[in-house]
C-alpha cells in the first residue's frame, strides 16, 4: 500500500511520540530535547486549533513521518514549519511531501512568513530545509522563508 499524506488526528499521537523518541536519540535532534508522551502530542494538536496543523505520512499501518505548521498569536502573519521522518524512512520523499502539504495549508491561511527550526551541525536538515525554502515562493508567492538557527535553545539571526 502506498503511503498517504493526511492531516494528523489525536489517534496518531502515540506514533508521533515514538518518532519524537527516535529524534531525541539522534546526535543533533531538531526542536526536541526530550521524549514526549502521546498526551503531550495531543495537547500540542489542541493548542494549534485552526491556525496550525500537523500532517503525517501514513503507510496504512504506521506513521512514517510527521510535520507541524505552528503559529504564534503575537505574529499573526507568521508560522513555523518542522518535519521529522523516521531514520529508516528518510530520503524517500516523505519530508518534501509533508512540506508541500504544510505549505498549501500556510497559503490557505494567508501566512506571509514561514520559519523553520534548524540546529547547528545538522547538514541533512539544512539541505532539506533549503530545498523547502526554494518551494515557498513557487507555492506561496509573496511569502518569505526564514531559517533561524538554534543553539542551546537560543535563536541566532
Amino acid at each position: 500500500m502506498p503511503a498517504t499524506i493526511r492531516r494528523a488526528t489525536p489517534d496518531d499521537a502515540e506514533q508521533i511520540a515514538r518518532i519524537i523518541d527516535e529524534v531525541v536519540a539522534e546526535p543533533d535532534p531538531v526542536a526536541f530535547d526530550r521524549p514526549w508522551t502521546a498526551a503531550e502530542v495531543r495537547s500540542w494538536m489542541e493548542r494549534q486549533g485552526e491556525n496550525g496543523a500537523m500532517f503525517v505520512v501514513d503507510d496504512g499501518r504506521h506513521v512514517l513521518a510527521f510535520a507541524a505548521m505552528d503559529f504564534d498569536s503575537s505574529r499573526p502573519e507568521e508560522c513555523t514549519f518542522g518535519a521529522w521522518v523516521r531514520e529508516r524512512n528518510r530520503r524517500q520523499g516523505h519530508g518534501t511531501a509533508l512540506a508541500e502539504e504544510a505549505l498549501a495549508f500556510a497559503r490557505q491561511r494567508g501566512y506571509k512568513r514561514i520559519r523553520a527550526r534548524l540546529p547547528e551541525r545538522n547538514e541533512p536538515a539544512l539541505s532539506f530545509l533549503s530545498s523547502i525554502g526554494a518551494l515557498v515562493p513557487l507555492m506561496n508567492p509573496g511569502t518569505a522563508f526564514v531559517l533561524p538557527i538554534y543553539q542551546d535553545g537560543e535563536e541566532r539571526q
